[in-house]
């Protein structure tokens, strides 16, 4: 005979109790809809037929070779847009559109940096030049990110009431940012996992500073990526599609991942833009 406490248990578990007439229809929390997905564009420019567009065009072609290019052995390309007229610089405009990341670099004079719909390809623009970088990421974000726009504090910074954990990490990534090595594994303290408080927050953002980038990254929801004034020390943080912080995470390395165009992306930005070049002519 079979011992009753080897058969498994009864009345218990999805679907062992009776519905009520309101439990009959399950309902699910609302999903993100929105991401964006790369769509063919074409320039909505007038009378481009009356027009010389060749320099343009000659432009686009040179972003296409370019991207392929740089996907196999990597680099930057730039390309200067000062010589174009009005009318060619719109048409480079209009089909490169706005992709998902953009950023702020803080120099004298200030950058901004925009992605084109071609993943890996960016338009910068400053109070005295206009061009595109092809690349993972535009040189100029790379270039001298830790410079100070706040200064940090350091080990120095007062300890208030309620800090707990944060001077042991900004011992561990002063550390990190001291022995960097490039070629090392990535390096992550994730705040998201570890016990902390506010105080802890607001004592690390004071003992860190901030650089001179900003990105952001835009899909499901939106990616905040911030140097500090430690060297190779990047704060990365996640918000979800209502804007609530869900990831948050200090990053040592170059650049953060989140932010770069991937090889794969580069040899589909160069065959799209031959696609759309196609199209134009």
């Amino acid at each position: 005979m079979t011992n009753p406490f080897m058969m498994p248990p009864t009345g218990f578990g999805p679907g062992s109790q009776p519905l009520d007439h309101e439990d009959d229809k399950l309902e699910y929390m609302p999903l993100p809809q929105d991401m964006r997905t790369y769509s063919p564009r074409l320039p909505e420019i007038d009378d481009l037929a009356e027009q010389d567009i060749e320099p343009a065009l000659s432009v686009m072609r040179d972003l296409s070779a370019a991207c392929t290019r740089i996907a196999t052995e990597g680099g930057t390309a730039q390309f200067d847009l000062r010589g174009l007229d009005a009318v060619n610089r719109n048409l480079i405009a209009e089909t490169l559109g706005e992709g998902e990341v953009s950023a702020k670099v803080r120099q004298v004079p200030a950058i901004a940096v925009q992605e084109s719909v071609f993943a890996g390809v960016w338009t910068l623009k400053s109070a005295t030049d206009d061009w595109i970088d092809v690349g993972a990421i535009p040189t100029c974000v790379t270039q001298d990110p830790f410079v100070s726009t706040r200064a940090g504090e350091g080990s120095k910074t007062p300890l208030a009431q309620g800090v707990v954990n944060a001077p042991p990490l900004f011992v561990e990534l002063n550390d990190k940012s001291a022995s960097f090595d490039p070629q090392a594994p990535l390096h992550v303290v994730n705040m998201s996992l570890l016990p902390h408080t506010e105080e802890d927050l607001v004592w690390l953002d004071r003992a860190l500073g901030e650089g001179a980038v900003t990105i952001l990254s835009r899909g499901y929801g939106n990616c905040r990526v911030t140097s500090t004034t430690l060297p190779n020390v990047w704060r990365v943080q996640f918000f979800n599609s209502m804007d609530t912080l869900i990831l948050d995470t200090f990053e040592v390395t170059v650049i953060p991942e989140v932010a770069m165009a991937a090889k794969e992306d580069l040899i589909d930005s160069g065959k799209r833009l031959l696609s759309v070049l196609e199209a134009i002519q």
